[in-house]
């Protein structure tokens, strides 16, 4: 992509070339650990802080739309950037690459509680590696929220959509809906709360600091042709997204018929991939609810396990759906006395159907978000929806934190030593910057050799 040079003093990078962009989103795939925050830090780090591929600016911009979408928001973010760099094949490639190693090793990993969950040592080391799971969420929440919720209207917010989810049970896209109405009206009433999106002021106050130099895609850098955007072409894209869904789905059926465990995987996961928001954190709760109580394709034990997986592997957390894929191929045995083929199978169309809805949403929605960059309105609704997602976040993590510290299912007792465990990693991760693959391993190593329940 080829941008005119603004002015003599830029240090932008005026052509970044293909295969430089292919071995970075390669290089990301490897790296991209701690979740969606760490995950998206890391491209912030990477991007707008060293490379200077993107501005702040149009990186916030894209990634509050990633947050409205459902599914995983950081793989989105990648999609986005590398389809802004380099058209469609640049947006593919960067999704593709963001998920691919983990895929390898969630397979990898997932054999292995297969084949020796029950060893002591093992199940140790997932027990372990459970407490520090619910402490890395915490530090999410903390990290989102304080680039996030800079002033009273954003709090608010956060809180609500706290108390809606934990308490009321309201589900997420009304919670969506309504925060987005809140930063569509508030914008009219209080200007100043909803104009910027606090995590953009935080992070400008913070780029002007650092006095960045100028993007190569930079604040009022004219959006390139090919992110323009028209209805024929959004027309065409629609359609090509909806044939690709509906050729592999057609195979499934055709082959399993509508029971089939592959062809109720397929439609399973499309329906998580539709109709769950705010990333992998909102998601969880639907794939564990569809996935162990409904279908019983695993058990709860084996759900934690993968979330604990999910953890240690880098990609999006929501990358579990390929554990699950995996355990559930293993268990139906659709290709008989081959479980490891039948699991290796659902795993990829566990995988294909959740992702695919990704490529569509960003491919459709990022030229008409592109056009929209310095427009008030939309910059304050999906500002507030980014602090909407702060509040689930932390439902999630009191979700997670029930399951490891609550026992004996009729007295609900209290277990102190997995909170205090929890509290240290807490204390590692925030006040000496521990991390989070070393925090994991660590823990682990601590579960093999002591029982932490």
């Amino acid at each position: 992509m080829q941008i005119p040079n603004p002015d003599d003093n830029s240090k932008a990078p005026q052509n970044i070339s293909f295969k430089t962009a292919f071995l970075y989103w390669l290089k990301l795939g490897f790296i991209s650990f701690g979740g969606p925050a760490g995950q998206i830090a890391i491209m912030h780090q990477d991007l707008v802080e060293k490379k200077r591929w993107i501005s702040e600016k149009r990186f916030l911009h894209a990634l509050n739309f990633c947050m409205l979408l459902p599914g995983p928001e950081a793989q989105q973010l990648a999609i986005y950037i590398g389809w802004l760099m380099h058209k469609t094949w640049g947006g593919v490639v960067a999704g593709v690459l963001f998920i691919l190693p983990s895929f390898f090793i969630l397979i990898g990993l997932a054999w292995v509680t297969l084949m020796y969950g029950d060893v002591p040592a093992v199940a140790g080391a997932l027990a372990g590696i459970k407490l520090a799971v619910v402490a890395i969420i915490l530090m999410a929440v903390y990290r989102i929220g304080s680039r996030t919720l800079k002033n009273p209207a954003m709090w608010g917010i956060a809180a609500l959509a706290f108390i809606a989810i934990f308490f009321l049970k309201l589900p997420f896209p009304l919670i969506i809906l309504i925060a987005a109405l809140i930063g569509f009206f508030g914008s009219k009433i209080k200007t100043d709360y909803f104009a910027l999106s606090a995590a953009h002021k935080a992070s400008q106050q913070k780029s002007q600091e650092k006095d960045l130099s100028t993007a190569m895609i930079d604040d009022h850098t004219p959006t390139p042709p090919h992110a323009i955007f028209n209805w024929q072409k959004t027309i065409k894209i629609l359609l090509i997204g909806l044939g690709i869904w509906l050729i592999a789905f057609s195979f499934l059926y055709a082959q399993f018929g509508w029971q089939g465990a592959f062809t109720q995987m397929a439609w399973f996961f499309t329906k998580a991939a539709l109709l769950t928001f705010g990333g992998a954190y909102a998601v969880l709760p639907y794939v564990h609810q569809g996935a162990v109580e409904h279908y019983q394709w695993l058990n709860v034990s084996q759900m934690m396990n993968g979330l604990a997986l999910g953890e240690t592997t880098p990609g999006p957390l929501i990358m579990v759906v390929t554990y699950v894929g995996f355990v559930a191929g293993w268990t139906q045995q659709v290709f008989a006395n081959a479980p490891f083929l039948s699991a290796f199978v659902a795993a990829s169309i566990v995988t294909f159907f959740t992702f695919l809805p990704s490529f569509i949403f960003i491919f459709l929605g990022a030229p008409m978000i592109e056009t929209t960059h310095n427009q008030l309105k939309f910059t304050a609704t999906l500002s507030a929806i980014t602090a909407a997602v702060v509040g689930v976040i932390l439902n999630l993590a009191c979700f997670f934190a029930e399951h490891v510290l609550l026992v004996d299912g009729i007295s609900r007792a209290l277990n102190w030593q997995p909170l205090l465990m929890i509290f240290i990693a807490f204390v590692a991760l925030f006040r000496f910057k521990i991390n989070v693959i070393g925090l994991i391993f660590g823990f682990a190593i601590f579960g093999c050799f002591t029982n932490p329940y």
